[in-house]
Parts: structure tokens; C-alpha cells; sequence
């Protein structure tokens, strides 16, 4: 594993919400990848190599009167993080169907049960994001399917199809920790039809799928929406997530161009999950 320096934020904010919704997001764009809320605010990690001494210039929630928001920020190496996210991380039940915990917590009684340690990487199920797609997941039939999870980050997303019957599934992600993190939890849930890859959409030539994940920003969605779209089968099914319900219109306005069509929305929190058909 490569000696990957992380650089974490710890932001307070009064009042709580919806300061926090915005910093993610304005974060987000700058370059963070992963968030920890906290009873004060958020917890945000940066590579170090991906950050400047002006990162948090554009982050325009800071310079707003309407908000009190202070933070602090330390190197963290990647060997540290394991006590750092075994603090902060519980397990979640979604829709009473899924759970997502990690080794040392007790098994509850659900359908479908992924174990994972999620270490620097987004995805543990408690961003509303996550929570979402597990929730599309579990609503639509995934038996015998073929799926991309594109920016599979910790691999829930991939790791719970396959529990519902995909195969074969593709989880891709460019980040080198989300990578190895993915092949250590599709291993840890006995998974055989997960192939993992670390990249962009640039690995996407010539694939087709029945089903694809993207959970990643809407900048990135609506750079690659061509690229998924060229991978989609006839009748399949497109989930997106990542963004803001403000970011909606333009999202499904990309969507229509290529012939898709709109199904369901899910919003938790001003977040959104989106179902589309080709």
C-alpha cells in the first residue's frame, strides 16, 4: 500500500444545519473525498498531494454571516485512520432489509448483512447518498444482472447487488485507497463475482451493463453521462447520486438528451438518488 498522506479539516459550525450540507458539498467540489459529520460539524479529508495552501479560498459557506464556522487541520497518515474511524463509525440499518457494520459489531437480524472497514474511503452507508442507493438497490431486481458501480468507493454498493443476485459486476474507482479498501471488503464478504479496477471512465470502452451505480459528484456525472449511457443495455437501469436536489434539472436534462427516462427520485437531507431507464 502506498504511503498515501491525508490532510483532515475539522470544521465546528452554529448553527449545525444546514451549514453542514454546504460545507460538504463546497467541499466536495474543491477536491475532498471523504466526510465525517460530528456533534460540532465535520470532519473532511484531503490527499496531501491534491492540496494547496488556498483550497478552501472558493469555499463561499466560510465567508457567509449567516454562519459561524471555525476549523483546525493536521496530517493524517493512512496507518492512523483505522482507530480514527472505529470512533466515529456505528452501524446502519436501511429499510430494516440491509445492514452495514464493521467486524467488531454485533450481527443484526437482516436480509442482507456487509461487513466492511471502511478506512479513508466514502461509502459506510451514513451519507445520505449511500443510504439512497442501498434503498434503490433493495427496491429493483438486480437477479442475473450485469452492474458497474462506478466510484464504488468502500464496494457496499457492488457488495450488496451481488447479495441480490448480480453478476457479473464491475466496481471501479480512480482513488488508490478506495481500490485496495474494495478488494478487502468484496473479499471479507465472500464475494466471487466482483471484479475491482482502479481508473476513470477512460476503462469503460467497449462494456456493456444492465445496471449502473454512478454515487460520485455532478460534475464528474455530467462529464461521463455519455460515457455510461454508451454502456447501457437496452431496458437498463441507470441510479445516480452525488448531488444536491438544486442540481436536479441539470442532471436530468443530460439524462433526456441521450434518450433516458426519468423514474423515481429519493431525497433525504436535500440529497438525491435518481432512478433512470434506457
Amino acid at each position: 500500500m502506498s504511503n498515501t498522506i491525508y490532510i483532515g479539516y475539522y470544521f465546528k459550525a452554529e448553527p449545525l444545519q444546514p451549514a453542514v450540507e454546504i460545507l460538504i458539498a463546497e467541499l466536495g467540489y474543491a477536491g475532498f473525498e471523504s466526510f465525517v459529520e460530528t456533534e460540532e460539524g465535520v470532519t473532511a479529508y484531503i490527499q496531501k498531494e491534491e492540496w494547496n495552501d488556498a483550497i478552501l479560498d472558493d469555499i463561499n459557506i466560510l465567508k457567509s454571516k449567516e454562519f459561524k464556522i471555525s476549523y483546525t487541520f493536521e496530517d493524517i497518515e493512512q496507518r492512523n485512520w483505522n482507530e480514527e474511524w472505529e470512533k466515529n463509525f456505528h452501524p446502519i440499518i436501511v429499510d430494516a432489509r440491509c445492514s452495514v457494520r464493521a467486524p467488531f459489531h454485533d450481527k443484526p437480524d437482516t436480509e442482507f448483512d456487509i461487513v466492511i472497514e471502511p478506512k479513508m474511503s466514502f461509502g459506510t452507508g451514513h451519507h445520505e447518498t449511500t443510504h439512497m442507493m442501498i434503498q434503490h438497490i433493495l427496491k429493483n431486481d438486480f437477479e442475473n444482472k450485469s452492474v458497474l458501480d462506478m466510484g464504488c468507493g468502500t464496494g457496499v454498493l457492488a457488495i450488496l447487488a451481488e447479495m441480490k443476485g448480480a453478476k457479473p459486476i464491475d466496481a471501479i474507482d480512480y482513488d488508490n485507497w478506495c481500490y485496495l479498501n474494495s478488494l478487502e471488503n468484496v473479499e471479507r464478504n465472500n464475494c466471487h463475482h466482483i471484479t475491482v479496477l482502479e481508473g476513470d471512465a477512460s476503462l469503460l470502452k467497449n462494456q456493456k451493463y444492465d445496471i449502473i451505480i454512478a454515487n460520485i459528484n455532478r460534475n464528474i456525472l455530467l462529464n461521463d453521462m455519455s460515457t455510461y449511457i454508451k454502456c447501457l443495455n437496452s431496458k437498463g437501469m441507470l441510479f445516480l447520486s452525488g448531488f444536491y436536489n438544486d442540481d436536479v434539472p441539470k442532471i436530468e436534462e443530460e439524462c433526456n438528451k441521450h434518450g433516458l427516462t426519468f423514474v423515481e427520485s429519493l431525497e433525504k437531507n436535500n440529497w438525491v438518488a435518481l432512478k433512470f431507464v434506457n
